[in-house]
């Protein structure tokens, strides 16, 4: 649902008008005028910015700020600061906009200025409730709103009360929610604030269409629309947009809803509105989730989580992650679908929304049944049950109804009041008519000359308008200058590294031996090869000296490019020592290997602590010999694992340097021989997103004796997938498996 937050400034600023801008620049500009009077023009050209200029605002509150601080005027130091948090809050950048509300509040309260106290807290609350943080956003609100009450500030009181009542309605509190939003209207339309009376019928609307009256609601969104498109209130015109679309959804008219969600993603878009965007995306791919359209479903659930993520919106997160967890549930994915259903859950009961929370648990309770796991489904239908209870009881259905009695009563006692000071007026009206008779006339000279004046009025307000369009699209056109060569060489800055990464995994793939030299020299052998990122810390290595086969698996400390570089250093070393020193023992060549790479190191100023860790083989006939750092072989024999660790210390720098211990073996024809770096059984994944381990690893490597290598390699891959799930890769992986 897309619900309305009243913002301070809102109401009077969405008809500023070219003159008065005119106007209060030149009050601004004119260096003769008191500081007071330029101070308060700069202000009010600030604020009535931040509808369709946020950026414009920021900057011309900078002009405010500094001037303050100039002269020493605290107040106005705290309102610029509040005005530059409004524009970084309408930009969705949620730490910034919180460091200079909470910068405002303190000035105010320093200097005991109630309004500006009050208004900070309200919009420190709109950011913590955006964030998902609502006994903080709670806890802002009703402190404005004892200062609103107590300054007399009625638009500021209708204000905090809307904005708790959406708090309240995230919470699943659907009573507490109607009773603030009743308040809110009544006092609303009292002061006739059109803007307000909107946002407070399309957040009534939302109630109604939770508890499924969908006429009344769809009664309730289009009054709201109609008065937003009446005062030109863009971004409630695409909130209203999108929860008419809800309807046509709910009443299953597809087309209809998309109709209305792109109208409002459209909009969101031209007004930079990124969690009304978000929401929009969302909805299109309900609707395609509803057709059967899955592929087109996911993209926009993609796109959406992506706005979410980058803005902080955690209800929001929670929704998309649902979503996307229900794809994987419909395509029979249950494992990715649990652990966006799990991701979600967690997020919803962190920020406790009744309706996430139902809504993940639903998930949960299906996809633990399809999996087998009753238990786990049983703990989840429970929740569901509990969560959907406390949102769709008849005791909340109740409170809606008596609430619309209380708001209709209290509303025709106004009217009653207004007919019967009405009736005095009429009859002092017809003592008088017959002396506004005489004056038809005349006055109707007077109007007539009082149309001119006006007509010639309204033709220079269009041409000021005129003007101000284009000072500011100027100003927006410098700064978009300069956003577009800032963003030109961030490309290519991000050009060269991209390009200088790739001819670096050019440069780790040429060190890496051929997959034709690895068939050659060990016939019946697989490669599991997954770097982290584009180029790696792990490798593996295979020679041939004196008719032995050497091959091995290295670690090299980091990943990524850091790694890629140790990584070097570390393989030439290898080469060096067969090559140069003719070693084929392997404990004798990682002996030389740490000698070679600490004596490379050392040529550095700084403490290099780098190496690797690694397992070294050699066979020759049916003998083989292993040496390792910190990494083992492993020998699979008759459906038993046969682990040789390795010693205790890295290719590198150690405190207590030892010699390498050899092991030699006398392997039997159908032996498996495993050795590989940490990566695999260091991931993490599963249900509980746990390390998958060496035990398992094991198990996994028992069960696939009777395959042949090649499908071992793709079996073992596919495990590995399905275990990370949508985790990131934690490390580099690299895995040499051979059958002699």
């Amino acid at each position: 649902m897309k619900k309305i937050i009243l913002l301070l400034f809102l109401l009077p600023n969405l008809l500023f008008a070219q003159a008065k801008f005119d106007s209060l620049w030149s009050i601004w500009s004119d260096e003769s005028q008191s500081d007071t009077n330029r101070l308060k023009a700069i202000k009010d050209i600030g604020w009535s910015s931040l509808v369709t200029l946020p950026d414009s605002a920021f900057y011309y509150a900078k002009l405010q700020l500094d001037f303050a601080k100039e002269k020493g005027e605290r107040k106005y130091i705290a309102n610029a600061l509040n005005t530059q948090g409004v524009s970084f809050y309408i930009q969705s950048s949620y730490k910034k906009a919180l460091d200079y509300q909470e910068r405002s509040l303190k000035i105010n309260k320093e200097i005991g200025n109630k309004n500006g106290i009050a208004n900070s807290l309200i919009n420190i609350g709109n950011i913590y409730g955006a964030q998902g943080d609502y006994t903080k956003a709670i806890d802002a609100y009703t402190e404005s709103l004892i200062i609103q009450e107590e300054i007399g500030n009625k638009n500021g009181v209708a204000l905090a009360l809307n904005n708790i009542g959406l708090i309240y309605n995230d919470q699943g509190e659907t009573a507490k929610a109607i009773a603030s939003y009743t308040k809110s209207l009544i006092i609303q339309e009292e002061i006739e604030n059109k803007s307000g009376i909107a946002s407070t019928l399309n957040n009534i609307g939302i109630i109604y269409k939770e508890q499924g009256e969908t006429n009344k609601a769809m009664d309730y969104y289009t009054r709201s629309l109609n008065i937003q498109e009446e005062i030109g209130d863009k971004s409630g015109i695409t909130k209203s947009l999108n929860n008419i679309g809800n309807i046509y959804k709910t009443q299953g008219e597809g087309e209809k809803a998309i109709t209305y969600y792109t109208k409002s993603l459209t909009i969101q878009e031209e007004i930079g509105d990124k969690r009304g965007a978000a929401l929009a995306l969302n909805n299109i791919g309900s609707i395609y989730t509803d057709q059967g359209k899955i592929a087109e479903a996911m993209v926009y659930y993609l796109k959406s989580l992506t706005i979410r993520e980058k803005i902080g919106d955690k209800n929001g997160i929670a929704h998309s992650l649902n979503n996307i967890g229900n794809i994987y549930y419909m395509q029979g994915e249950y494992a990715k679908g649990l652990n966006y259903g799990k991701r979600s859950l967690f997020i919803a009961k962190e920020i406790n929304n009744a309706i996430q929370i139902r809504n993940a648990a639903e998930l949960l309770w299906r996809l633990n049944k399809a999996m087998g796991r009753f238990k786990e489904s049983l703990v989840m239908y429970e929740l569901y049950i509990a969560s959907r209870d406390s949102i769709d009881s008849e005791k909340i259905q109740r409170a809606v109804i008596q609430q619309e009695y209380k708001y209709a009563y209290e509303k025709q006692a106004v009217a009653d009041s207004i007919k019967a000071a009405e009736a005095v007026k009429v009859k002092d009206a017809l003592l008088l008519a017959e002396i506004a008779e005489n004056k038809q006339n005349r006055q109707q000279k007077y109007f007539l000359y009082a149309g001119l004046v006006l007509a010639l009025l309204f033709g220079g307000f269009i041409f000021n308008r005129f003007k101000l369009a284009n000072k500011q699209k100027g100003i927006i056109a410098q700064q978009k200058h300069i956003v577009d060569k800032a963003y030109d060489e961030l490309q290519g800055a991000h050009k060269e590294i991209t390009d200088s990464i790739q001819y670096a995994r050019r440069i780790q793939s040429a060190i890496l031996p051929a997959d034709k030299l690895v068939k050659e020299y060990l016939a019946e052998c697989f490669v599991l090869y997954k770097p982290k990122d584009v180029v790696a810390g792990d490798f593996y290595w295979v020679e041939l000296k004196n008719k032995k086969v050497l091959f091995a698996v290295a670690d090299c400390t980091g990943h990524g490019v850091p790694g890629a570089m140790v990584s070097v250093v570390c393989n030439n070393a290898l080469n060096r020592s067969v090559r140069e020193y003719d070693l084929t023992n392997p404990a004798e060549i990682l002996d030389k290997t740490r000698e070679i790479i600490i004596s490379e190191f050392e040529k550095s100023e700084d403490d290099v602590q780098d190496g690797m860790d690694i397992a070294l083989c050699t066979l020759e006939g049916n003998i083989l010999q292993y040496a390792g750092a910190h990494n083992p072989l492993w020998i699979v024999r008759n459906g038993e694992v046969m682990e040789t660790k390795a010693n205790k210390q890295p290719i590198g720098k150690y405190d207590n340097l030892l010699p390498y211990t050899c092991h030699t073996f006398e392997v039997q024809k159908g032996d498996s021989i495993y050795i590989f770096s940490d990566g695999y059984v260091d991931q993490f994944g599963g249900d509980k997103e746990k390390k998958f381990k060496s035990r398992a690893f094991k198990e996994l490597l028992i069960s696939v004796q009777k395959k042949p290598m090649d499908e071992q390699r793709k079996f073992i891959d596919e495990a590995f997938e399905s275990w990370r799930g949508d985790l990131e890769q934690v490390d580099d992986v690299c895995i040499v498996g051979l059958r002699v």
